[in-house]
């Protein structure tokens, strides 16, 4: 996953309280006392700029990772948020270094390092706390994305449909997932993923949050969510419905929101009516996740969607990918390659004889 080796961001004191310590070792290295303030001065201001620049370098460039990662740290955090945050540190390490630098000159041209050093900790720790907030915004930033599922690159079956409509109990039925199912909306605050083998191959599935029938623009981080992941990883979209409106939502809202994901996604869009034991409309495929009745068949029918798995002899070609010489000709004989598809030997060309020469 992106966000697996994303390194913990500590707070300026803990910075500060590193970078000290280890300027204090490199101190002790010099006998001199004015070299050893020197050291100590450039040492700090090394130490912060090295572990501001390792923070910026844990986080990945968000233009690079998968469309559903860069989403969702987008609609969790926002990404002109987090870059700024990150432009603010590079801001720090940048000026840290060049401070550091500047008053290592000084303390070469005075007589007095100490005053220079006490300058040098009190300018370069002003300059680390102004990023303080950046640092634990940084840090809540990377504790939240490790913690996003991983989503394989596979076969993947998203659900999705209102809150409270069985999706949850769906997943828990066919896969590894276990997500919290209760009677109440919204239960699930993010996304699910669980896997199913069957046979030798995996099938991925994807627990969406609710979503609501409602302009785009009045959706929240939740909705959104389960909106990125039918646009970027969905295979399949498993919408079911609720027409016993036990989930507090009436069917003609439902039916909206299942218009608006058709016009939504590319994949396939399968609708299923759950909670059949409370009622069931004979226009769509039912199940009860409740007692399982109906769920292997709804199961059946996504499959029909995945593509079969190509099994046969691999065709190799065994023709040499170095360059032709000029005046050979790239056809199969002169390959090595007869027509009926077997090797066949070239003839070897015959060597020229030399001319017998007379004896006088």
């Amino acid at each position: 996953m992106e966000f697996e080796k994303m390194p913990t961001v500590p707070t300026a004191d803990e910075i500060l309280d590193r970078s000290f310590r280890r300027a204090a070792k490199k101190m002790k290295e010099k006998t001199n006392k004015e070299r050893a303030n020197q050291e100590f001065v450039r040492a700090v201001g090394a130490a912060i700029h090295d572990r501001l620049v390792y923070i910026i370098r844990g986080f990945p460039e968000f233009d690079d990772i998968p469309p559903f990662y860069r989403e969702m740290a987008d609609i969790l955090y926002g990404l002109d948020r987090i870059r700024q945050s990150l432009g603010a540190v590079g801001w720090a390490a940048k000026h840290t270094k060049m401070v550091g630098n500047q008053l290592v000159l000084q303390s070469r041209k005075t007589d007095d390092t100490l005053v220079v050093r006490k300058r040098a900790v009190a300018r370069l720790a002003s300059m680390v706390h102004q990023i303080d907030k950046d640092l634990h915004f940084l840090n809540e930033v990377r504790n939240v994305l490790r913690q996003l599922p991983h989503v394989e690159d596979t076969f993947t079956v998203v659900i999705a449909g209102y809150p409270n409509v069985g999706k949850s109990s769906f997943i828990r039925r066919v896969s590894s997932a276990e997500p919290e199912v209760a009677s109440y909306p919204f239960t699930t605050k993010g996304i699910i993923v669980g896997h199913r083998m069957m046979g030798r191959e995996k099938i991925q599935f994807v627990d969406t949050p609710g979503i609501l029938d409602r302009p785009a623009e009045e959706r929240n981080q939740i909705e959104r969510q389960a909106l990125s992941a039918m646009m970027n990883v969905a295979s399949v979209v498993l919408f079911i419905l609720d027409p016993s409106e036990h989930c507090g939502y009436p069917m003609v809202v439902q039916l909206n929101l299942l218009e608006e994901v058709k016009g939504m996604v590319t994949v396939p869009v399968i609708v299923v009516a759950n909670k059949s034991d409370l009622v069931a409309p004979e226009e769509y495929q039912t199940m009860a996740t409740a007692d399982g009745t109906g769920v292997e068949e709804v199961l059946a029918g996504i499959l029909t969607h995945k593509p079969e798995r190509v099994e046969g002899k691999k065709i190799v070609d065994i023709r040499s990918p170095v360059a032709l010489e000029s005046g050979e000709s790239d056809s199969e004989e002169s390959a090595g390659i007869g027509l009926d598809g077997k090797p066949v030997k070239k003839p070897k060309p015959k060597r020229a004889r030399k001319p017998r020469t007379r004896k006088e």
